[in-house]
């Protein structure tokens, strides 16, 4: 077949330049050799491919864009010839007009025929061979065209890469997911139908030049999202806000003045592939940041994520929803160091007048265990559950909890089994990274339908290897073919079993969001917020019985919200025996007494009354007044229990011995952060303290307080008095505060705390206390004092990282090497 003769006249024919900033065809005498690619959202989302030929751009639209896949042949439709000017075009034509939509200069070079050939006969013979020397694409390329279909009059071709130095079977999509700026301006697809440009210093060696956007309305930078923990119960109290966990795509949606970008969870513009989320969300506010899930609802009107893929696919706008539930920017104001209460409340009010496919992600306050068990009844995914008072943070942290009704998660596909029954495979093997490692954790063989079958196995077969990627136990080998680990997937399960091999699974889907190199196996974590693969190995340990103490009202709810009973309580504090008595014998103590149990009246307490029972000592220490009182201290662990025995939870500690109470054998710094400022500010201040101490020549050990803070403690020897040690904290607390006061402030007045964290020395005072590693503390949670390493600070969102049901877990720790030796140095107080 002979190609038609395209021309000029046909471009300028379609189009009126009254209203298009398009240039005008003509023929022009070029260099022969250029060609361009240009992004073009019109109707459909394409690439226009355009070879320079005698004068004119010989062009075809590109559905998909290239593919470096030399095993992918991408759909080439002919178009117009287009004039050689049209080569810089970028910009917007204007709806209603032909091409209508946002068009980007997504690559420019030179173009090279094949050695020998004449292009201009083989173009009319349907076949091209070339090589492309672009800022994107590269290499050896071809084109040939089609037989027509009966009756069809359009061109029909098919671009692929050769096989060379520029192909990537493995990745063949990486320019078009890639590479989503203009090449000459830099701009996104959204910034060039805001028709505003944006500064772009020195880009391509171009000097500035271009009108600076107003902050307000430029569209804010991507930002890493915050990622959720997965535990496995719903928490309790009122600061927690529990959302519907959707089940679809993570997308943050940049606005800007008349224009919008959606970028994934890894910073990749997916703007064509949420085109119509993208266009609704151009309509919002400029100048905003939003996080939320790009979710498919079906005809009940539920997120389905196998709709959404297939809605995807066929690039169709219908049933997509976006579910907006943080905002991160408010109109060029960042907000994420806001409690999440109130950046939830901006949003709300942002998204009054939004488009109807922009939803506000609605959260309820406590109760999150009703709605918990009403979302799993209706077959949903779970909930995701937020501390109120909590900023954002671009990682995973534990102020996000996610609680499935059904384990879901990604898996690396590493082979399947071969099917004797059907079309396509048995089942699927899978993996995913364990401290580092691809680990094999079992087959998937339901949750497939057929059109599943044929698309899985034409993409595996190109994958094929023959060693296996991880290793497969003897049973899952017969019949297996192995894949390179590059396609992910997510599978539904309702476990691990003890070998870390799935129950139970079925295919959801593949997930084109996450690559392979990101797949962990995710544990469910208990609310102690502790990482730990299988949790801690059971162990017996004695009662408060096996002491010779009874507990009167054993069923007394001391935490009312965990259901944690007065005895229960006793029997942490008899099991923890060996932990807590190495710093709690022999030393002056003041109680926190919650008779009623903590959501009651707590009280401190430091004399005895003559209640506590012959179990509990007594040291006389003269006071300021020069009285002399009668301080608690225990021998053993009966003190203890006797005063819980009494309604104790807290104790409190002296920072020396019952024995030689005028001489400290240890500093303590505590960090107490300002309302509204993370943990990761604790965790870093606590470093730096921790370097400025060793400078001195102290070594320290730091340790979680069970509520917003972390301890720096240094043992001593005892050989400097109160007044020594006291002078010695201030003065150095008083110093880092000074040195940097934008981090540290030595001053207890909240007014003078604002942003930064309070080192308190006061702690290291004649008289003053500090909570005990190992006690419990009366607050939500039930949390514990819990002493951890300082090359784990990383692992821990707070100090309330363990409980007191948690025995297991924190004596498996306290054996364990990085705890060894914690709390034990021999060093003298710094003469500095």
């Amino acid at each position: 077949m002979a190609s038609r003769k395209l021309d000029i006249d046909t471009y300028n024919r379609k189009r009126d330049f009254s209203k298009t900033k398009e240039p005008k065809g003509r023929k022009l005498k070029g260099k022969g050799d250029s060609f361009v690619v240009q992004k073009h959202d019109a109707s459909h989302l394409h690439y226009d491919f355009r070879l320079e030929m005698d004068g004119v751009l010989k062009s075809w639209a590109v559905p998909k864009g290239p593919s470096l896949d030399p095993a992918e042949k991408r759909l080439a439709m002919r178009t117009e010839d287009h004039p050689l000017d049209y080569g810089g075009f970028e910009g917007t034509i204007p709806a209603g007009e032909y091409g209508g939509g946002t068009v980007m200069l997504w690559d420019q070079g030179r173009w090279i025929p094949e050695p020998g050939k004449d292009p201009r006969k083989t173009i009319e013979e349907g076949h091209l061979h070339f090589t492309l020397e672009g800022d994107r694409m590269k290499g050896e390329w071809v084109m040939f065209r089609l037989k027509p279909r009966p009756g069809d009059k359009r061109e029909t071709w098919m671009l692929k890469k050769v096989t060379d130095a520029y192909a990537n079977a493995e990745n063949g999509d990486e320019l078009v997911d890639e590479a989503v700026t203009s090449v000459t301006t830099g701009r996104t697809m959204a910034e060039i139908a805001s028709g505003e440009d944006v500064w772009r210093s020195n880009r391509r060696g171009q000097k500035g030049g271009r009108a600076k956007k107003k902050a307000a309305d430029a569209p804010p930078a991507f930002v890493s999202p915050q990622k959720a923990t997965l535990v496995d119960e719903v928490p309790a109290g009122s600061d927690w806000l529990f959302e519907y966990k959707y089940d679809g795509y993570r997308l943050l949606i940049a606005t800007g003045s008349g224009a919008a970008t959606a970028w994934t969870r890894n910073g990749k513009d997916w703007s064509d592939k949420f085109r119509a989320l993208v266009k609704a969300a151009a309509n919002l506010p400029p100048g905003c940041l939003i996080d939320g899930e790009a979710a498919a609802l079906n005809d009940e009107g539920k997120p389905d994520f196998q709709l959404l893929q297939s809605t995807l696919k066929e690039s169709r706008g219908k049933n997509l929803v976006f579910y907006a539930f943080d905002l991160l920017v408010d109109r060029g104001e960042d907000i994420r160091k806001l409690p999440n209460i109130e950046r939830k409340a901006r949003l709300a009010k942002l998204l009054e007048n939004a488009p109807s496919v922009i939803l506000f992600g609605d959260h309820v306050v406590g109760k999150g265990e009703a709605l918990f068990n009403a979302i799993c009844a209706e077959g949903g995914e779970g909930v995701i559950a937020k501390k109120a008072s909590a900023p954002y943070r671009s990682e995973r942290t534990k102020n996000w909890l996610k609680i499935k009704c059904i384990q879901r998660q990604e898996f690396v596909i590493v082979g399947w089994s071969e099917s004797d029954r059907r079309v396509g495979f048995r089942s699927l093997l899978l993996a995913a990274k364990e401290h580092g490692k691809l680990t094999y954790v079992g087959k998937v063989g339901t949750g497939f339908n057929t059109q599943m079958l044929h698309d899985l196995m034409d993409m595996m077969e190109s994958l094929e290897t023959k060693e296996a990627p991880v290793e497969v136990p003897r049973a899952d080998r017969k019949g297996a073919h192995y894949i390179r680990p590059e396609l992910v997937c997510e599978v539904a399960f309702t476990e691990f079993t003890t070998e870390g091999i799935l129950r139970h699974p079925s295919f959801i889907a593949l997930r084109e969001d996450k690559p392979a190199s990101q797949v962990v196996v995710e544990t469910p974590k208990k609310l102690s917020k502790v990482t730990k693969k299988a949790g801690a190995k059971a162990r017996e340990h004695p009662t408060p019985e096996s002491f010779g103490i009874t507990i009167s009202n054993p069923d007394r709810a001391i935490y009312p919200t965990e259901k944690i009973t007065k005895y229960e309580l006793a029997s942490y504090y008899a099991a923890v025996d060996p932990l807590l008595m190495p710093d709690v014998a022999n030393r002056p103590i003041t109680l926190i007494r919650c008779p009623q149990g903590r959501a009651k009246k707590c009280f401190f307490q430091k004399h005895d009354t003559g209640s506590m029972g012959e179990d509990v000592k007594h040291v006389p220490i003269r006071e300021k007044k020069g009285e002399v009182q009668d301080y608690l201290y225990f021998d053993d662990i009966r003190g203890v229990l006797s005063c819980v025995q009494m309604g104790t939870i807290e104790f409190h500690g002296w920072g020396s011995r019952a024995d030689k109470v005028e001489f400290p054998d240890r500093l303590v710094f505590d960090l107490d952060p300002d309302e509204g400022l993370d943990f990761g500010a604790v965790r870093d201040a606590a470093r730096r303290l921790r370097g400025l101490l060793k400078d001195l020549g102290l070594e320290t050990f730091p340790m979680l307080t069970g509520g917003k803070g972390i301890h720096v403690i240094a043992p001593l020897d005892a050989s400097a008095d109160w007044d020594a040690v006291t002078s010695f904290a201030e003065r150095f607390s008083r110093a880092v505060s000074e040195a940097e006061p934008e981090r540290f402030t030595a001053n207890m007045r909240k007014v003078q705390r604002k942003g930064r964290i309070f080192l308190d020395w006061l702690r290291n005072q004649r008289g003053s206390t500090a909570v005990m590693p190992y006690s419990a503390r009366a607050r939500e949670g039930a949390p514990v004092a819990a002493p951890i390493a300082w090359d784990e600070l990383d692992d821990y969102e707070g100090g309330n990282a363990f409980t007191i049901r948690e025995l297991d877990l924190l004596f498996e720790r306290s054996e364990s090497k990085f705890l060894k030796g914690w709390g034990q140095a021999k060093q003298a107080l710094p003469k500095a």
